[in-house]
């Protein structure tokens, strides 16, 4: 499946424990499965499991072998799969970030509740404390004339890290990207966007996925860019955030701070592989 173009393989975990126990994936499996070139190909492996809290338990694996607490897109993904399976327009899923909610629109497009933002810096997490994480001391470049510099951060299920800038074209993102994202000041990584404020209602970004790299969309990040623009007084709280992939609607809700997103999915084909032909 795709949301905008950011990839998932999607595998159905629930059945009964078979003699030797349901799927377990370790690092190197799913490296070998993300792998375009000798393997299925994708950004992120998710697993459907069951939950005793919601109506699905979502499990994120990141193409390098790591698990993650969030993934926006493939939120939504799941949510389209569970209106096909159940017939209900709406689902709960669980994900290590929390409960999530998703529904399915009318027009196809799949709206999810991504929860609450988290703003403290020991909370998203920073090796620093800072009292105001929408602009923190971090710069790219001469001390006297930086390329990207204070960037707004959060946490929306993983740590984000927002650079403003006017001209998208003018930074190499594939540079600077792997330096940020594994800065000191980033204990677990962090995501790195770069975004630009179009009008009230609009904003443009690139986003540099943890552990992932450049990818078309990032739902998360979306998430991220409408919580910081709104922050910095930048935009409206409801706008549309353009990625490479494609749009997403976004709006973070005034009367209780949860976030909203809502774009296209869409499921490339379905089938089976054998798990043993790929190295444990």
């Amino acid at each position: 499946m795709n949301g905008l173009g950011n990839d998932f393989v999607v595998i159905d975990n629930r059945l009964p424990e078979q003699e030797h126990g349901r799927i377990r994936l370790t690092d190197r499996r799913v490296r070998a499965i993300a792998d375009r070139g000798q393997g299925i190909g994708c950004d992120q492996i998710i697993l459907l499991e069951h939950s005793d809290r919601a109506d699905i338990f979502m499990r994120i694996f990141n193409a390098q072998g790591g698990e993650v607490d969030a993934c926006g897109n493939a939120t939504r993904c799941v949510g389209a799969l569970m209106q096909a399976e159940t017939g209900r327009p709406t689902c709960t899923i669980e994900t290590h970030a929390g409960l999530l909610g998703a529904a399915v629109q009318p027009s196809g497009d799949v709206t999810v509740d991504m929860g609450t933002p988290r703003f403290r810096w020991q909370d998203i997490p920073l090796s620093e404390e800072f009292h105001d994480t929408s602009q923190i001391e971090l710069q790219i470049g001469p001390i006297d004339a930086p390329v990207l510099h204070s960037p707004c951060v959060v946490n929306v299920g993983n740590p984000h890290c927002i650079f403003w800038v006017e001209d998208l074209d003018a930074h190499d993102l594939a540079q600077v990207g792997p330096f940020l994202e594994n800065h000191i000041m980033f204990p677990e990584r962090a995501n790195i966007t770069l975004a630009r404020i179009d009008n009230e209602r609009e904003i443009t970004i690139r986003v540099w996925e943890r552990a992932t790299g450049l990818t078309k969309a990032c739902g998360t990040a979306a998430c991220a860019t409408i919580v910081c623009a709104v922050r910095r007084n930048l935009t409206a709280r409801s706008a549309t955030i353009h990625l490479p992939g494609g749009p997403l609607f976004m709006e973070w809700r005034e009367r209780d701070s949860h976030i909203l997103m809502s774009g296209a999915t869409e499921l490339e084909y379905a089938g089976a592989f054998e798990l043993s032909d790929f190295p444990a």
